[in-house]
């Protein structure tokens, strides 16, 4: 899957969703550099995505940016918030709780 959506990619299609499906996919192969210049761009082309702020901070957290990934958490919380998305506010919220828990003040 991941050869095909960058192949699209390479032959200039660029969108949110191309983005957030390759983010996804090397988030779940635990390459989080790569996932996170994906998902960086997914918010930047549509910064109300609150399910790839949500991977976006999981990516920076990877890579062991957590004040990167407090960043992405709390800005994808506000976009969640804005679109009435619930449940991706909810866990990023816990995301957030878990994160301070690991790394406290």
């Amino acid at each position: 899957m991941l050869e095909s959506l960058e192949k699209m990619l390479a032959k200039g299609v660029d969108n949110s969703l191309l983005r957030f499906g390759l983010g996804k996919g090397y988030l779940d192969l635990n390459d989080h550099l790569r996932a996170t210049e994906h998902l960086q761009r997914c918010v930047e082309l549509d910064p109300k995505y609150s399910a790839a702020w949500k991977l976006l901070g999981k990516a920076l957290q990877g890579q062991g940016d957590v004040a990167a990934a407090r960043g992405a958490w709390e800005q994808g919380i506000a976009a969640a918030q804005a679109h009435g998305d619930k449940q991706a506010e909810k866990e990023m919220t816990v995301f957030l709780k878990k994160l301070d828990r690991l790394n406290p003040a």
